[in-house]
C-alpha cells in the first residue's frame, strides 16, 4: 500500500458527471483524480437526450459540435393502434432557436458516446480517467480525505482535500456518509436494450400499445448508430430474457408481429423505477453528485442532464475554494442544487403516469432552460428589480457587435472559466482588472454595440445597469454603476481577487 502527494480533489465515477466535473476542473488547473470502478467505458446508451440547457453547458465546454455531429434529432413519435394504424406526432413542444435561447429541441446521442466525447475533450486538457479503480473505504479529517483505492497493482491510499461521490444510485461513497436516501419504489420494473433489429423504418420512435403498462413497448432509432433502443415494462417478478432471442419473442408477443428481428444485443439492462433524493449533498469534505444524490423515473429526459448540471455547478466552486474563495461558497451547492433534483423528481414522476394513461408529451419544463437560482446567496441585487432578468436566472444569450465590426454572441464571450462583467453605458472607473474577470462595455463607441436590440430585450437593461456573469452561465449579480465597492466585496468572496492581493 503506498501513498501519494495529497490531490486536491478525487472524484469517484466516470460517468457525465464526473465527466463534467473532471473538465471543469481541468480547465482551472486544479489537481484531482478521476476514478472508475469498471475496467472498460459504460457501452450502453441509458440517457440518450441532451435537453436544451444542457447543449448550454456543452457549447462553453468545447464539444457541442462534436456531440451534434455524432448524434441527431429527436424523431417523430408513431403510435400504433388497432390493425396497423398509427399516428404520428412531436414528442415535445416545438419552438424555435431564439437569440436569447439558440438551443430549442433536445439532442439524441447515445450516453456511451457522450462519454467518449467527453473523455476525449478530458484528453485534450491533459487528464484521462483511471479504470478499474475501486473506493474501498475513506476517512476525512479537517485538512482532506483519505481514500483507500484497490487497483490490478493491489491497494493503495489516495489523499485529497476534497471526495465527490458520483458513483451512482447504489452509492458506496454515499452509505459510507450514512446520509438517508428517502423516497419510494414505484413497483415499475422496465428492460432497456441497444440492439440490431429489423423490420421497422428509423424515420420514427415506434411505439405499441401506449397507456397499457402490461403490453408496452417503445422501439427507437439510435441517433449516429445503426441500432434501436427497445424499452419495455416487464412484471415486478418475471424473468427478464435480454437475449436476442428474448427480444425478438418480446416484440412479437407485444406487437403480434413477426416481422420485427432482433439480430444482436449490443447492451441491455433491466432496473426497477426510483423516486429518491439524499437528504444531504455534503458532509465535511465530501459531495454528492448524479445518482448518488437523485435518482428518478427516465421519462422527460432528466437524468443525464441534471447529474451534468450538478457537476457544472460545483465544479466552478470548489476550484474557486482552493485557490482562495471564501469556504461557504461551497454550501451554495446543495443549496442550489437539491431543490432542482427535487423539483426534476416530480416531473419525471408526473410523465411517468401521463405514460402511464397514454398521454405523455414534453413541454418546456424539460428544457431546463428555466432552472434558476433566485433563492442563492449568490444572487445580488443592488437595488432589487421589479422586472426582467434578475440575480440568479440563467444568463441569456445575444447577438452583438464588436467595436471592429464583428459579430459574437455573448455565450462566446461567456465561454471558459471566467466571471463576465457587462457594463451598459457607463464607465467603472474604480474597477481594477484582475485574474478570472472579464469586462465588456456596452454601447455607442464602446466594446460592444448591441446594433440589433439583441442583449436589451435578453436582460432589460437601462444606462448604468451592470450584470454580473457566474463561471456556470448563471446571473451573480446586477446592480447600478454607483455601486462598485459592494462589488469588490462580492468578487473577494468569490475569490476573484485583484493581482496584488492574489500574490499574498
Amino acid at each position: 500500500m503506498t501513498n501519494q502527494p495529497m490531490l486536491d480533489v478525487l472524484i469517484c465515477g466516470a460517468g457525465t458527471a464526473g465527466l463534467t466535473l473532471a473538465i471543469e476542473l481541468a480547465r482551472r488547473g486544479v489537481s484531482f483524480q478521476l476514478i472508475e470502478k469498471l475496467a472498460t467505458p459504460f457501452p450502453g446508451s441509458r440517457g440518450k437526450g441532451i435537453q436544451p440547457r444542457t447543449q448550454e453547458i456543452f457549447e462553453d465546454l468545447g464539444i457541442l459540435d462534436r456531440m451534434t455531429a455524432a448524434g441527431g434529432p429527436y424523431p417523430r413519435q408513431r403510435v400504433y393502434g388497432e390493425g396497423g394504424s398509427y399516428l404520428d406526432s412531436d414528442m415535445a413542444e416545438q419552438a424555435d432557436p431564439t437569440p436569447a435561447e439558440p438551443y430549442q429541441r433536445p439532442l439524441m446521442i447515445a450516453q456511451c458516446v457522450t462519454e467518449q466525447i467527453m473523455r476525449e475533450r478530458l484528453n485534450e486538457l491533459g487528464h484521462q480517467v483511471v479504470f478499474n479503480q475501486e473506493l474501498l473505504g475513506f476517512e476525512q479529517d479537517d485538512n482532506g480525505v483519505t481514500a483507500r483505492i484497490a487497483g490490478p497493482a493491489g491497494e493503495e491510499l489516495l489523499r485529497a482535500r476534497y471526495l465527490i461521490g458520483s458513483d451512482g444510485g447504489r452509492s458506496f461513497v454515499r452509505k459510507t456518509l450514512g446520509v438517508d436516501f428517502p423516497g419510494k419504489t414505484l413497483g415499475i420494473r422496465a428492460i432497456v436494450a441497444d440492439v440490431v433489429l429489423t423490420g421497422l423504418e428509423r424515420d420514427a420512435w415506434h411505439q405499441f400499445n401506449d397507456g397499457d403498462m402490461a403490453r408496452m413497448l417503445a422501439i427507437c432509432p439510435l441517433a449516429g448508430t445503426n441500432l434501436f433502443q427497445i424499452q419495455a415494462p416487464i412484471p415486478p417478478g418475471a424473468p427478464a430474457d435480454l437475449s436476442a432471442e428474448g427480444l425478438t419473442a418480446l416484440a412479437a408477443e407485444r406487437t403480434g408481429r413477426t416481422d420485427l428481428i432482433v439480430h444482436s444485443v449490443s447492451w441491455a439492462s433491466d432496473y426497477q423505477m426510483n423516486a429518491r433524493l439524499a437528504e444531504r449533498y455534503r458532509v465535511g469534505r465530501v459531495f454528492l453528485v448524479v445518482d448518488a444524490a437523485h435518482v428518478h423515473p427516465p421519462t422527460g429526459g432528466q437524468g443525464l442532464n441534471t447529474s451534468v448540471q450538478d457537476a457544472y455547478n460545483l465544479g466552478w466552486k470548489l476550484a474557486a475554494v482552493l485557490k482562495g474563495a471564501s469556504e461557504e461558497l461551497l454550501d451554495t451547492y446543495e443549496v442550489e442544487r437539491r431543490p432542482v433534483a427535487e423539483s426534476v423528481l416530480g416531473l419525471s414522476t408526473r410523465l411517468l403516469n401521463a405514460r402511464e394513461r397514454g398521454g405523455m408529451r414534453r413541454g418546456r419544463e424539460t428544457h431546463q432552460l428555466d432552472i434558476g437560482y433566485p433563492y442563492s446567496p449568490l444572487a445580488w441585487e443592488r437595488p432589487e428589480r421589479q422586472g426582467g432578468i434578475r440575480a440568479g436566472d440563467r444568463a441569456p444569450d445575444a447577438t452583438v457587435q464588436g467595436a471592429a465590426g464583428q459579430s459574437s454572441r455573448l455565450f462566446q464571450l461567456f465561454q471558459g472559466p471566467h466571471w463576465t462583467l457587462l457594463i451598459h453605458e457607463a464607465k467603472l472607473e474604480t474597477l481594477a482588472s484582475r485574474p478570472g474577470l472579464r469586462v465588456y462595455h456596452i454601447g455607442p463607441n464602446s466594446d460592444l454595440i448591441d446594433t440589433w436590440g439583441h442583449l436589451r430585450d435578453a436582460y432589460e437593461v437601462t444606462p448604468g445597469d451592470c450584470v454580473l456573469i457566474r463561471p456556470d452561465g448563471y446571473v451573480g449579480a446586477i446592480f447600478t454603476a454607483g455601486r462598485t465597492a459592494e462589488l469588490e466585496a462580492y468578487l473577494i468572496r468569490m475569490g476573484v481577487v485583484q493581482l496584488a492581493e492574489a500574490s499574498k
